[in-house]
């Protein structure tokens, strides 16, 4: 039995729908869709998949899902919650149970109509019920109602602390933006983005302007994972789990932490960034590109910081300077990240990282041999370190 989860793993097929913002089918359809088409990618049949991961939050029923598209008997399934922190934690739980011999082949899925059905970006202004809203309600008399209005007291403070500028959140979507404008998938695929329209986009809640916040979303994105064993007998490209893990920092709430003694810290994803590099044996310097979660641009410059590409405080400077970028040090979010390819709660910048692994990026960097994914801050969250197999 593995005593971690280094070399363990391995996410073997991808799979999404088309990314619009207005699917006109249930988000069920949307689901089965991406669900076949990572199982075909995988090049196995529907019938050797045996386990299934989503989100608390998505509402579909995985066993429907099964029925569906031909997955026979199930020996493993699972959801994991706090929304955006659940994007790489559903790889961890399919991580677990084929290295555990739970199940051999695993379909970790997330389907919505984020943006023609529940609008995520409405908060506690809208119909979201969860048990969150024990702590949501000690700020919204204060009119704390959106997840733009919870990331802004933090991001206000975090600029505070280190001196970033909006010129410096503009660095991320633009950099961004130049990535999904060459990728076909991409809502903004052939629609640049310039530091005026960035400075002359309306206000969301301050300092967030309209391009600083991620995208509301229709579709589904699917990953299949199994053993690198197994993963070599397929004639799919695999990205192999060098190192994976969850976790949730002191004083933590679910996007509104705001009784630690430094709301511009993000605890979680410190835990996630140690226990990925103690996994997996590697460090910043190991890594060649990264998904980063941007649901907000800001977030982008702290995880930057959490897993130690550059110091507290300078990640304004590594991405002015031409870092994130396809030919800096680290090429981020090369789909176009949340902010310009889709919102599919990460699931799609799961599918992204395999893609630079593999090689078959839209936007390939010079190398990609370990990739790091990241899922949201706020909330418990996850992380992992992708590499190529042996």
């Amino acid at each position: 039995m593995p005593t971690t989860l280094k070399n363990e793993a391995a996410i073997v097929g991808v799979g999404q729908t088309e990314y619009s913002k207005n699917s006109g089918r249930s988000e069920v359809q949307l689901a089965c869709e991406a669900t076949k088409a990572a199982i075909m990618d995988a090049g196995i049949a529907p019938s050797d998949v045996d386990g299934m991961v989503t989100f608390t939050l998505d509402t579909t029923d995985d066993i429907e899902i099964a029925r569906a598209v031909g997955i026979g008997e199930l020996t493993f399934f699972s959801r994991t919650p706090h929304g955006g922190g659940a994007a790489v934690g559903i790889v961890h739980q399919a991580a677990m149970a084929v290295a555990t011999g739970a199940a051999k082949y695993v379909v970790c899925y997330r389907a919505l109509n984020g943006r023609s059905g529940q609008r995520y970006s409405e908060g506690v202004s809208g119909n979201i019920v969860t048990s969150d809203l024990i702590h949501w309600s000690y700020y919204m008399p204060f009119g704390l109602m959106t997840p733009a209005s919870w990331v802004a007291l933090i991001t206000q403070r975090y600029m505070h602390e280190t001196g970033s500028k909006p010129e410096d959140l503009a660095q991320v979507c633009i950099t961004q933006r130049d990535h999904a404008v060459k990728n076909p998938a991409a809502f903004f695929y052939q629609k640049p983005l310039s530091l005026d329209d960035y400075m002359n986009a309306r206000m969301i809640v301050d300092p967030l302007r309209l391009y600083d916040c991620c995208q509301e979303t229709d579709g589904a994105s699917a990953v299949i994972v199994t053993t690198p064993e197994r993963a070599r007998d397929l004639d799919a490209g695999s990205a192999v789990i060098r190192g994976i893990a969850q976790g949730a920092g002191s004083e933590q709430e679910v996007m509104t932490s705001f009784y630690r003694d430094s709301i511009s810290e993000i605890r979680e994803m410190d835990v996630v960034a140690r226990e990925c590099y103690r996994v997996s044996g590697l460090g910043p310097d190991d890594i060649d590109a990264a998904i980063v979660y941007d649901a907000f641009s800001s977030i982008v410059l702290m995880q930057l910081e959490s897993f130690g590409f550059c110091k507290t405080g300078e990640a304004k400077d590594f991405v002015q300077d031409g870092n994130v970028g396809l030919g800096g040090r680290l090429p981020i979010n090369t789909h176009g990240g949340q902010l310009s390819e889709a919102y599919i709660h990460g699931v799609n910048g799961v599918i992204e990282g395999v893609r630079l692994i593999r090689g078959d990026s839209i936007n390939q960097p010079p190398k990609s041999d370990h990739v790091l994914v990241t899922a949201g801050i706020g909330v418990p969250t996850s992380g992992m370190i992708l590499g190529k197999p042996d």
